[in-house]
């Protein structure tokens, strides 16, 4: 083989190392992470998602793939969504703050680990056989829906005491939602004695449709039920809200940093980093089923001040003591 000839020959073999190397590597390992919002809602609690996985050593893009998808509200796409992942056989699903992904995910698979996070109570809608022991494929957190729906409703009241007729919108595309937080709602309705009116909605439409109803019928106030959805459309609540001079309480504290009058939940960012964690030592070999349900500790108040006097409210001082966070 002649000089010219043999330097050729390395230098071909040499181009092709960095492609042999990159064909050998395996590939990482796959979260499917599917939320009921949108991603422009999102920075903050997927933020916190990536820093449970860095908690429990990985690091998106590094040594874990993280596959984001935004459903925004459109839960009939999830069963085709489920479908494309079980084919794939993606390592972990994490479904955090959306109980119809959540359900969606355990009737697609029972062999894929799911992390969820779920307002409702787990065992009752079917996800593991009990808190300390899930015993199946998913595992995850637990945050309280139920229970903070009627100090909310109650935290409305003090805020507008005056308040006699609150609308209460619901997602009917949440069905587990729903219908734990509509009998609730109507319980502390009679005890603090104000009526309800419930109305509902599943598109950016029929959100403005609601409130465009109220020209004829006007609440006092307004009570936005739990749903991923609704969170990603905070701005717009906040913008019809203003413009009909409406009070409204919302489930999530981005929904008062975007102009809310008040919100009262979980602290959902640390249920996103709990989801992250969990998804990581799942990664690194845990089991589902011996990992138990967490339950969030955490509930925060928000109150937007700057909103309260646009609509001519003085807050309570007794609110004011008692909120986590106060918006100027």
């Amino acid at each position: 083989m002649r000089r010219r000839e043999f330097i050729a020959f390395v230098g071909s073999i040499a181009a092709t190392w960095p492609l042999a190397a990159r064909a050998q590597q395996p590939s990482l390992p796959v979260i499917a992470f599917i939320s009921g919002r949108s991603a422009d809602a999102s920075v903050r609690v997927a933020a916190a998602f990536r820093d449970g996985l860095n908690e429990a050593g990985y690091a998106e893009g590094k040594n874990v793939t993280v596959e984001y998808h935004w459903l925004a509200g459109r839960y009939d796409s999830l069963p085709a969504v489920f479908a494309d992942l079980v084919h794939r056989q993606v390592a972990v699903i994490a479904t955090p703050g959306s109980s119809p992904a959540a359900l969606a995910a355990k009737a697609a698979t029972t062999t894929i680990p799911i992390v969820f996070g779920v307002g409702e109570d787990p065992v009752r809608l079917g996800l593991v056989a009990n808190l300390a022991r899930p015993g199946g494929n998913a595992t995850g957190v637990n945050f309280f829906v139920g229970e903070v729906i009627a100090k909310r409703l109650r935290l409305l009241h003090d805020m507008v005491p005056k308040a006699v007729r609150v609308a209460v919108l619901f997602n009917p595309a949440n069905a587990s939602n729903t219908e734990i937080a509509l009998p609730i709602v109507q319980e502390a309705a009679r005890a603090i004695g104000v009526q309800i009116q419930t109305v509902n909605a599943t598109t950016i439409g029929e959100i403005d449709a609601v409130f465009a109803g109220f020209a004829g019928e006007r609440p006092d106030a307004l009570f936005v039920a739990p749903d991923g959805f609704f969170v990603s459309r905070a701005v717009q609540f906040a913008t019809l809200a203003a413009r009909d001079r409406i009070p409204a309480a919302y489930p999530d504290p981005d929904m008062a940093t975007a102009g809310g009058l008040m919100s009262y939940g979980t602290e959902t960012a640390d249920m996103y980093r709990q989801v992250g964690v969990y998804a990581a030592r799942i990664l690194k070999g845990a089991k589902p089923a011996d990992l138990p349900v967490l339950q969030s500790t955490k509930f925060v108040l928000v109150i937007n001040l700057q909103t309260a006097r646009a609509l001519g409210i003085e807050v309570p001082r007794d609110l004011l003591s008692i909120a986590d966070e106060v918006i100027e």
